[in-house]
């Protein structure tokens, strides 16, 4: 059950009664807003930091713009919180991220509010500027089109394409929000962070801007002349006083700020102001990730998304762990590339601004100059990859499955066409949990397996990925030059003691866990372990089920189908990730080019969009968790028998 809200809260259902109020009672309605934040994902969980960084920033905005007939974009959505909660659904967040409940992220489908679905970032600029030259077309010069984005999503390619663009539209009536916390999840990198430190830290720039801002008000009604003269005036004291051009009026975007984003007194003046002047323009706001509960202001990384929480003492409440427990797939890869380094002065490892998701933190740590983050930037990491591949290096580029999507033409045009040995460790491959679609890795296999010279495999455990790694690093005696990607999923695997012998697999050679006589079951990655439980089960019930470890989607383990398919005429395919396109269907290929007629089954994630939940919630949804397992062989079988009495 929710907290209850505080005394202006509770009347808040939507916008319209936020805009009754006067504007003496918005600081109130921010210290209750964010106060039921931290209440709320205390108890329940979810994203914590960038919510609570942007609370002012949120009711400012809902207060000077007529939402939703006015367009608000969220990018990412981690930070969309307190905007659900504006918007009619605060007597829902006991369901956010809860199987059945209610997006994390901004849904098209669950409120007109939501304009635009993010869970990806550097989208918004892109989108907020497509509505406002939609409504140029419409005829609709009033509309106004807000991009809310976080600095970190800048480093995307795609910001910089939209604001490229925005430039060059001056009729569209699109403000962006620069969300300026120098924080993604971890730490923000590169130079526009530098670049955006030197504005905000320059202090003569400030007071002197300062004094510009007041005199834009008094001049304000005045018209049009006055803003040109006061928009000359600024343009030079920014370029004298900063000793360099405005990156982003180099673009063509009107600038303004660096303010405060937590003065909602002053934000809601300037938004007022910003409403009045038309064409692409941004906002520097200012803020601090994790503001007004101290552990996450002092650990903006840990407190990203924290968990469940005592909000009093700041402890993060953490499983009663009874005996040994194994470790996240993540920690594993991060210690065996550092233990791989250590004998290989050519290994290198890359990622995407996830240190700490992917656990590339432990190399960045150990060995500081052979790993990179390269920001938001997943099409970068790609090719970067590729170029110190030419160089003899050893790359390990991390990348979530879902994220790595957005890197798809650098995989086949700079990876796999110049023959370059990238080796892709793609992180949360199959489902995500409670960050739903937009994060789950459900096509990768089916991406991956399709492009010539690629290497395509997902360890069942701890072992199988040590050891997947430590075959990946292909040296100089071997013939073999390809990519090379290793799948595995969120969460924890199987193996308390996990730090096994080092030992090569042959490319391309599967595994039989066990032989059987009725039926086979064949599995990719970590639900090979649903497999192995099953196989167990059904042998109560006087069903003998073989059971195959795939291993490798690509190049496939003919010999070992050839004996599949020779021996069982009842075969079932296991994989978390799409069904379409995935190892099911290249089993199938297999058959059907071998003349082979057996009944296939294939399990997975089906042609739709799941939404969020537990992952075993999700894989029982879809028929691929131990229960779905046996009910499917013990339904083939069935089949089968009515078939042979017919």
């Amino acid at each position: 059950m929710l907290t209850t809200p505080g005394d202006l809260l509770k009347d808040i259902n939507y916008p319209e009664d936020l805009r009754k109020l006067s504007a003496d009672q918005l600081p109130q309605v921010a210290d209750e807003l964010r106060q039921f934040i931290i209440d709320t994902v205390s108890i329940y969980g979810g994203h914590f930091g960038a919510g609570l960084g942007v609370v002012e920033l949120t009711v400012a905005l809902h207060y000077v713009f007529n939402t939703p007939d006015d367009q608000l974009v969220w990018d990412v959505g981690h930070q969309a919180y307190g905007h659900k909660m504006l918007t009619g659904r605060r007597d829902k967040f006991d369901t956010n991220r809860v199987y059945g409940g209610i997006s994390g992220f901004p849904k098209r489908k669950e409120s007109k509010y939501d304009t635009f679905g993010v869970g990806h970032s550097s989208t918004s600029i892109s989108a907020a500027l497509g509505m406002a030259a939609g409504a140029v077309l419409n005829g609709d010069k009033n509309q106004q089109h807000i991009a809310v984005i976080g600095d970190g999503a800048m480093t995307g390619g795609l910001a910089f394409e939209g604001m490229n663009h925005a430039g060059s539209l001056k009729d569209a009536n699109l403000l962006i929000i620069l969300n300026d916390n120098c924080m993604s999840i971890d730490q923000n990198v590169g130079a526009l962070r530098e670049y955006l430190t030197d504005i905000t830290t320059s202090k003569t720039y400030n007071k002197v801007k300062d004094d510009v801002w007041n005199l834009l008000g008094k001049m304000s009604t005045f018209g049009k002349s006055a803003r040109e003269i006061v928009q000359k005036i600024e343009n030079g004291l920014k370029g004298t006083l900063l000793h360099e051009s405005n990156f982003f009026e180099a673009l063509n975007l009107r600038y303004f700020g660096p303010i405060d984003g937590h003065d909602i007194d002053h934000l809601v003046e300037v938004l007022k102001d910003l409403k009045d002047i038309p064409g692409p323009k941004i906002l520097h706001c200012l803020t601090k990730k994790g503001k007004g509960y101290a552990p996450a202001e002092k650990d903006q990384t840990k407190w990203h998304a924290p968990g469940l929480f005592d909000k009093v003492t700041g402890e993060i409440k953490k499983k009663k762990v009874l005996k040994p427990q194994p470790p996240k797939y993540q920690d594993v890869f991060g210690h065996t590339i550092v233990e791989l380094a250590e004998k290989n002065a050519k290994i290198v490892g890359v990622t995407p601004a996830m240190p700490s998701g992917s656990s590339m933190n432990i190399m960045m740590e150990a060995m500081p100059k052979r790993a990179f983050d390269v920001g938001i930037a997943e099409q970068h990491a790609v090719t970067f990859s590729a170029g110190m591949a030419t160089q003899g290096q050893v790359v390990y580029c991390n990348i979530y499955s879902t994220f790595m999507q957005r890197a798809y033409d650098q995989v086949i045009h700079d990876v796999c066409m110049q023959d370059l040995p990238v080796i892709f460790c793609l992180d949360r491959a199959g489902f995500a949990g409670a960050d739903g679609f937009t994060h789950h890795g459900a096509y990768d296999v089916a991406y991956m397996r399709c492009i010539p010279n690629m290497i395509v495999s997902a360890p069942m455990n701890e072992q199988e990925l040590r050891n997947l790694m430590f075959t990946a690093q292909l040296d100089e005696t071997q013939a073999l030059k390809q990519a090379f990607t290793i799948r595995y999923p969120r969460g924890e695997g199987v193996m308390p003691e996990w730090r096994t012998p080092l030992e090569k697999i042959e490319i391309g050679k599967g595994r039989k866990l066990k032989d059987g006589e009725d039926i086979a079951i064949l599995t990719l990655g970590h639900v090979g372990n649903y497999a192995t439980e099953v196989c167990e089960s059904l042998a109560e019930k006087g069903i003998d089920a073989a059971h195959y470890d795939i291993r490798f989607v690509k190049p496939l383990d003919e010999a070992m189908l050839h004996e599949i398919f020779q021996k069982f005429d009842s075969v079932i395919t296991v994989e978390d990730g799409c069904i379409q396109g995935g190892m099911g269907s290249a089993v199938l290929e297999f058959m059907i080019d071998n003349d082979y007629t057996a009944k296939v089954k294939r399990l997975g994630i089906p042609d739709r969009l799941v939404e969020h939940g537990t992952q075993l919630e999700l894989q029982h949804e879809c028929g691929f968790d131990p229960q779905g397992i046996e009910e499917a062989a013990i339904d083939m079988l069935r089949k089968k028998t009515k078939l042979e009495t017919v």
